[in-house]
């Protein structure tokens, strides 16, 4: 084992299994930033108007709640 050769190569395979390493690490990164940039540059999706049915729900459970709020508190309706 006291062989310089053994002790170069151990080296230089552990340098280039490093590098790879790094080069896999590296491409991740672009890629990852690449999307963010991707999603920045994104148009925001339009807001949807509710439809009359839509808010007539909302508004019957908004009523719902307010009459189970005031049962909670013990207020006669």
């Amino acid at each position: 084992m006291s062989d310089p050769d053994f002790y170069l190569t151990m080296a230089a395979t552990a340098l280039a299994a490093l590098g790879m390493l790094v080069l896999a690490a590296l491409n991740g990164w672009r890629g990852w930033l690449q999307l963010k940039q991707q999603e920045l540059r994104a148009d925001p999706a339009p807001l949807a108007v509710p439809s009359a049915s839509a808010r007539i729900e909302i508004a019957d459970l908004k009523e719902r709640i307010r009459k189970l709020e005031a049962i909670a508190a013990g207020v006669d309706l």
